[in-house]
């Protein structure tokens, strides 16, 4: 065909720009829909009003007659043998192919947040595992080899990373985040697209913008938040991917900010994403949100006012099925309300990433893979290390941990014997599988008791109670065990589900931050024994645990580890590893007050006029050892110019007798600035591994780019004045505040301004130690 000949100009442009000239109006629209084969309409879906919106009567050989823009989740939607759905995959795309006379494949897209979620593929930590483990370069390996699965499946969008920071707890989808910090999000986030990217993968980032900000914490409620919020708290992440990571797709989220649905904000996908950070790649809907201007936020009358309104704002891909894009938008272009030019314009994207993904090449094949393997021995290696730096030790005043050797074990809680525990909501034994419970997990999931007999410990198990039945039936046997052994571990937490089928994940919110169920008064039973007990949480997100936290001889917290989770933190509690998580969220006290985030303004913390302290019991950054690390910093100069860099050098030390991974934090303090601001933000972290009594240095170069924020007239500033770089083991224990002073004129920075402090790591032998 003329647009594939070497003859015409080389640029991937010219080629698309030449095909887009040659296609009818039907051809161009159906690549900009997808297709949902085997989406459910029961009821049990896996994406918001699916029940409602799967019925559109349109058969395969119809949808693909001009093309297909998009795939939507072949290996996602049932369970499916890796090598079966390759073939069958490789089946469509030819019929595909042959049925358009481009011969232009489909888009395959699939989810991959915690995992290729696919049947048999390795089921890592979520996200806010990620963020525990403060590790971005462990993340990137584990993306490469998600991607990896991804394209042996043929495969070619993965729909993640989920950028969203964190600002109430009470919100389902908390897990599906890396944190309530900008900073560690984007950096982590990052780092997930560049695994993912580099195995040639799309990555897509999600949801743009401002979801997890909902009122209350309610899933697509409406986001009630200041352009300043936004800027300076919600967008960095998804700059920074954009920018730093090289990202080639974005998802409109549901939300909608000051009353305009991401869906139709020009601002949003056009004026700051394209315009302002140079983003070129696709823009594609959140699942179903395009009709959702019309059913659910009431901004379109129409299914094609709907399309026009997206189309208009920048929305490329219509997803999942076809709906919008389809007939209701070519009726609206044949009456003129539509320009051809906005598809053209959405048109040229998708095929530009067809042809950078090879689906417009001649000699294309659709079969990428005859036998995909999707969980191996070097995939689980990573799950395994990703989740034992994600165990977070939150207390040991007695040092119950580890465990002691020949000690009788009693084991009990809901969560002790589940493998469902380990896993998030987008996990797919838990996002799909549930509903196939014939055909198994896919994948070996140790629960803590498997992993704690596997280490010789002598355990006693009881369940005790479920994650939300009522019932105490159980609690006597719980009690007698805990009553006969020298110490109690009781793992309590979350179930992950999907719309209100769990207590935590998608359309899973809370009230308050209770443990669900009966679990706390399980535990108190369990105390009131004087047995010391280990308390482990395993969660989709913080819960205000205090007084039971008080009361434990230890307090481990893990969020939804991944397949091998029970390994992770049966070898935390018998001492194999020792802990090196830290928090990504904070832990609140109190269940029931307003949550809060450690990024706050001075009014939003203690003060003397209200009666409510939103104080956390356990910091954002927090977390124990079973080792002692000591620390030695310093600035190497006082003066910081305001188009400079600061050095900040901490000497780390490992002072214990057993090997152990320290985070140090830095934390920025800005004590007066044109707007309140936060009272400590995090502008860089390290991760340093030493064996006893090994030591490194760690330097620290931060741009005062990092300091920018947008000033009391609505631009990005970077101000002159007094500010303290604070060395922190967590957002509330300062090692050493150096202060240093910005020097210069207030400077306006744009999105050209460097987003990241660069960090090194430098192991020290004895004698530099001594001269350091």
């Amino acid at each position: 065909m003329a647009w594939q000949e070497p003859t015409l100009d080389s640029t991937t442009q010219a080629h698309v720009g030449d095909l887009v000239a040659r296609m009818t109006l039907e051809e161009k629209l159906s690549q900009l829909v997808g297709l949902w084969v085997g989406a459910d309409a029961s009821g049990a879906g896996v994406a918001p009003h699916q029940s409602e919106m799967t019925d559109d009567g349109l058969s395969w050989s119809e949808v693909i007659r001009d093309g297909l823009g998009q795939l939507t989740r072949p290996y996602g939607s049932a369970p499916v043998d890796p090598a079966a759905g390759a073939r069958s995959l490789a089946a469509s795309q030819a019929e595909i192919v042959a049925a358009n006379r481009w011969g232009i494949p489909a888009l395959v897209h699939e989810e991959c947040l915690a995992g290729f979620a696919a049947w048999g593929a390795t089921a890592y930590p979520v996200p806010l595992s990620w963020g525990a483990s403060f590790d971005p370069d462990l993340v990137e390996e584990m993306a490469a080899r998600i991607g990896a699965s991804m394209r042996a499946a043929g495969v070619h969008q993965g729909l993640a990373p989920v950028l969203d920071v964190t600002r109430d707890y009470r919100w389902g989808r908390t897990e599906e985040t890396i944190g309530e910090d900008p900073y560690l999000v984007g950096t982590v986030g990052t780092a997930y697209v560049r695994g993912l990217e580099g195995a040639g993968v799309v990555a897509t980032l999600k949801h743009f913008a401002g979801y997890s900000a909902s009122r209350a914490g309610r899933n697509l409620a409406p986001v009630s938040i200041g352009p300043r919020e936004l800027a300076d708290v919600i967008l960095p992440p998804f700059e920074m991917a954009v920018r730093d990571g090289g990202a080639r797709s974005v998802m409109h989220s549901y939300a909608e900010l000051d009353g305009v649905p991401s869906a139709a904000d020009h601002t949003l996908l056009t004026t700051i994403l394209r315009d302002r950070w140079g983003f070129t790649g696709t823009v594609v809907a959140d699942y179903f949100g395009i009709r959702f201007l019309q059913t659910l936020h009431g901004v379109a009358g129409s299914e094609g006012e709907a399309a026009a309104l997206a189309l208009a704002a920048g929305v490329d891909v219509e997803l999942p099925s076809v709906h919008c894009y389809g007939e209701p938008l070519r009726e609206a272009l044949a009456r003129g309300e539509v320009d051809e030019g906005l598809v053209d314009r959405a048109l040229r994207r998708v095929l530009t990433q067809k042809a950078e993904l090879g689906l417009l090449d001649a000699g294309w094949s659709p079969l990428a893979d005859a036998d995909p393997v999707l969980d191996d021995e070097g995939s689980r290696d990573v799950a395994l290390r990703l989740a034992r730096e994600s165990v977070v030790l939150l207390t040991n005043p007695a040092g119950a941990l580890p465990l002691r050797a020949g000690a009788k074990v009693a084991l009990v809680g809901p969560l002790a014997d589940d493998p469902m525990a380990m896993l998030g909501c987008y996990s797919f034994p838990a996002h799909v599988g549930v509903h196939h419970p014939e055909r198994g997990l896919g994948i070996e999931i140790p629960t803590v008791l498997d992993a704690l007999r596997a280490t010789g410990t002598h355990v006693t198990h009881a369940r005790g109670c479920d994650v939300t039945d009522p019932s105490r039936d159980g609690f006597d046997a719980a009690v007698a065990a805990a009553r006969d052994a020298d110490v109690c571990v009781v793992a309590v937490g979350d179930r992950a589900g999907l719309f209100g089928r769990g207590t935590s994940g998608e359309g899973c919110d809370a009230t308050d931050l209770h443990l669900p169920g009966v679990q706390a008064d399980l535990v108190r039973a369990v105390l009131d024994t004087g047995t010391p007990v280990v308390l482990v949480l395993l969660t989709g997100r913080p819960y205000a645990v205090g007084p039971l936290a008080a009361d434990a001889a230890a307090v481990v917290q893990a969020f939804f580890p991944g397949q091998l989770g029970g390994q992770a933190l049966a070898e935390v509690l018998t001492g194999a590893v020792s802990p090196s998580g830290r928090l990504p969220v904070s832990i609140p006290a109190d269940a029931s007050g307003q949550p809060g985030t450690y990024l706050s303004a001075p009014l939003g913390r203690r003060s003397g006029v209200s009666s409510v302290d939103p104080t956390a019991a356990f910091p954002f950054g927090h977390g124990l050892s079973y080792t002692s690390f000591s620390w030695s910093a310093r600035a190497t100069s006082d003066d910081w110019a305001v188009d400079g860099d600061a050095e900040v050098e901490v000497l780390v030390t490992n002072t214990g007798d057993r090997p152990g991974a320290d985070v140090v934090q830095l934390y920025l303090h800005d004590p007066v600035a044109q707007v309140t601001r936060p009272v400590v933000r995090l502008v860089g972290y390290a991760r340093v591994h030493l064996e006893p009594g090994e030591s490194a240095l760690v330097t620290f170069t931060v741009p005062a780019d990092v300091t920018a924020f947008t000033g009391r007239f609505g631009a990005r500033i970077v101000e002159p004045g007094d500010v303290e770089l604070r060395v922190a083991r967590s957002s509330a224990d300062d090692s050493d505040a150096l202060a240093l002073r910005l020097v210069g004129d207030l400077r306006t920075v744009d999105h050209t301004r460097r987003l990241t402090t660069h960090v090194s790591v430098v192991p020290l032998h004895a004698m530099e130690v001594t001269n350091a």
